[in-house]
């Protein structure tokens, strides 16, 4: 019997789609998972990688280059609940899959497994930011920047209505309490950093605009931002980290400071990609 339905929408991405599709069929049972891949906008070879995962995938390919819209087509294709939308340049395995299905009882409506952020190959003004983004709590703690969300059916109609926004897992993350959304120790999701600065910050540059935008159109509650207190905070506490911290605030600085310019003209459809974050 089919256990969930997988989501997986991707633009390019034929450089990484085979290693998320290989980490999710390698030990699945044949019909456990309902997993579709839905190619949008692609001038690649996505779906051609994708399609030599069948049967045990399904591919499904639309003209426009958009998440929204290839999230909403893989809603209407997909067969069951629970689901699970994960970002085609992520790893997750098919074990981390089963405990985000496990975690969804009760009051939780939606799941997220930890983040695993490998270092190997990155500059050291990336290892130094991440090494403090990783600290600030609200990167802890909520279920956006994974990649990965697993939601019940109850979540899932929660989150149908949501409006399109650059930071989608922001979004899916404000829609749920914190007594509604978990992280599962037993799942880990890879998420492979930009190697160098320049590609940091076109991502940052991109997810300071979708902020921006889910800000404008539903605010983030506290919890979900960083303040200079936030950073004080996280000083105090790990004190080896402040030599970081001036990496850190730099890089928010300057991208906060060009994502500006993105709002005032209104883009907020650009998709700054960091290609070398892509290996």
């Amino acid at each position: 019997m089919t256990s969930a339905s997988i989501v997986i929408p991707a633009h390019n991405e034929e450089r990484t789609i085979g290693r998320l599709l290989d980490a999710l069929t390698a030990d699945a049972q044949t019909g456990e998972f309902d997993v579709l891949v839905v190619t949008n906008g692609c001038t690649d070879k996505t779906a051609d990688v994708a399609h030599g995962y069948r049967p045990a995938v399904r591919v499904v390919d639309i003209e426009v280059s958009s998440k929204y819209e290839a999230l909403k087509r893989g809603d209407i294709e997909a067969s069951v609940f629970p689901r699970l939308y994960i970002d085609s340049d992520v790893e997750i395995d098919t074990a981390g899959v089963r405990a985000l299905i496990s975690a969804l009882s009760g009051p939780v409506l939606a799941a997220a497994p930890i983040r695993v952020i490998p270092r190997q190959g990155t500059g050291r003004l990336v290892r130094a930011y991440y090494d403090v983004w990783e600290q600030l709590p609200q990167v802890r703690t909520a279920a956006f920047g994974r990649g990965v969300v697993a939601v019940s059916q109850a979540g899932y109609e929660r989150i149908r209505a949501l409006p399109p926004t650059m930071s989608d897992d922001l979004a899916m993350t404000a829609a749920f309490s914190a007594d509604e959304r978990t992280l599962v120790p037993q799942a880990e999701v890879v998420i492979w950093p930009p190697r160098n600065l320049r590609d940091l910050m076109r991502r940052r540059v991109r997810v300071n605009t979708g902020n921006a935008q889910f800000d404008r159109d539903s605010g983030r509650t506290q919890e979900l931002k960083t303040s200079p207190r936030t950073l004080v905070r996280v000083a105090r506490q790990r004190p080896q980290l402040i030599p970081k911290l001036s990496v850190f605030v730099g890089v928010a600085v300057v991208t906060r400071l060009a994502a500006r310019r993105r709002i005032r003209r209104g883009d907020f459809h650009t998709w700054l990609r960091d290609e070398s974050s892509r290996r």
